[in-house]
């Protein structure tokens, strides 16, 4: 070890992270004190890895002590507990020592006042800004901008509409946006975000408390929506799309725009379908490649899905998951038809409540894949049951031995609840 060079060392440092090992690690000799000092890379705080009763005074001061003990650091995470709320000077102090070479921010810390992150790392070369438990508030985009940042993460966060909008307009390198469990400022009773970014290529939303979203991105290729309320979300962009996920969404009006031919990714979840509507949506994405409906409850009771539109609008499909549903005896997705689902080599198929017309529908989608390889069951199993409720699952056990016999060559799981 006496033989590896500083450089080395600091990268081995960089790599243990965690502030407290690299502490100890750095004690070995004055060669590791010295790696540590001029090629630490990369540091990590958190109050968990610290004695619980360590003060938050010491804790300040330990965290000033090796941040300062740096000379070029890139990436530095600093999350601390709730119990804990530091005076901001020290903190400042942290961030103006590190601006100059930090890459990559990610921050949790109660202060007394709030600090103004963007004001301290606004004009610099961050790449990555991750905020945990902030208000972000006065955005001036002519001063705080960021023309390196390419992923913005805001969690549990509080900033107007206005804010965030100005705070993405001033990344213009932007490709990645979380936002989870944001607190959107707003005085009016109906609240509107529009956002707009020729570079963003992600976005991902999930509980932001606004009635209204109107995104504007070109370059779009990933859309994640979770846990939201909203009256309208709108995507205007170039067809770009490639990856949409919503799970546990309320929308009345849902638009990603008319060119969704690059999709190859839909997986919807807890969501409530216009089928006609959601389809003439998708039709065009004849780039399908993978396909979920789970959970999913439809507007029209009469509505159905028929494998035939699958195969015949998808014919590139690969993966295909679908949940049973069987409401009023009536099932929303049907056999009808007989074309194949050619190329789906993994099938996921599910119920919530069992009932005897599951076994016969798994094996009418076996028979339209004909290049299946891979089979995932899943099943709701509640505690209490009755006699016919465990007589049917007996019968769907043996069901599903018989069809193991004749698909020998299907990887055949299973995943209960």
């Amino acid at each position: 070890m006496e033989h590896l060079p500083v450089e080395v060392i600091g990268n081995i440092l960089s790599h243990l992270g965690v502030a407290r090992d690299v502490m100890v690690a750095s004690a070995v000799c004055r060669k590791w004190r010295d790696a540590c000092r001029r090629h630490l890379r990369l540091l990590s705080f958190n109050s968990d890895d610290f004695p619980r009763d360590m003060t938050t005074r010491q804790l300040e001061i330990v965290i000033t002590q090796t941040i300062f003990q740096t000379m070029g650091l890139q990436c530095l995470s600093i999350h601390i507990d709730n119990t804990h709320e530091f005076s901001a000077a020290p903190v400042i102090a942290w961030l103006m020592y590190t601006r100059e070479t930090l890459r990559s921010l990610s921050y949790n810390v109660r202060t007394i006042p709030n600090v103004n992150i963007l004001e301290k790392c606004g004009r610099q070369k961050l790449e990555v800004l991750d905020l945990d438990h902030n208000t972000i508030t006065g955005v001036e985009p002519s001063y705080q901008r960021f023309t390196c940042l390419k992923s913005l993460s805001l969690r549990h966060v509080s900033i107007s509409a206005l804010d965030l909008s100005l705070l993405v307009a001033a990344c213009p390198k932007i490709e990645l946006l979380a936002l989870d469990v944001l607190e959107v400022v707003t005085s009016d009773s109906q609240s509107t975000m529009e956002l707009t970014s020729h570079t963003l290529k992600s976005l991902f939303a999930k509980s932001v408390g606004v009635d209204k979203i109107i995104l504007d991105a070109d370059n779009l290729e990933v859309l994640n929506l979770n846990a939201l309320n909203l009256d309208l979300f709108e995507l205007i962009g170039k067809g770009t799309l490639k990856h949409l996920k919503i799970d546990d969404v309320s929308v009345t009006h849902l638009d990603i725009g008319d060119s969704t031919d690059h999709l190859e990714v839909v997986d919807v979840s807890n969501f409530t379908i216009v089928w006609p509507k959601f389809y003439n949506m998708i039709s065009r994405a004849s780039n399908l490649r993978m396909l979920r409906f789970w959970g999913v409850v439809f507007d029209d009771e009469d509505e159905i899905v028929d494998s035939e539109t699958i195969a015949v609008s998808f014919p590139l499909l690969r993966h295909l998951s679908l949940s049973y549903e069987l409401r009023d005896g009536l099932l929303h997705y049907s056999l009808q038809g007989s074309s194949p689902l050619g190329n789906v080599s993994v099938l996921e198929l599910g119920w919530t409540v069992i009932s005897e017309h599951f076994g016969p529908w798994v094996f009418g989608m076996i028979e339209r894949c004909p290049n299946l390889k891979k089979l995932v069951i899943h099943g709701v199993l509640s505690e209490a049951k009755t006699r016919e409720e465990r007589q049917m699952l007996a019968n769907f056990t043996s069901f599903i031995v018989c069809l193991m016999r004749k698909y020998v060559h299907v990887d055949v799981q299973f995943e209960y609840e």
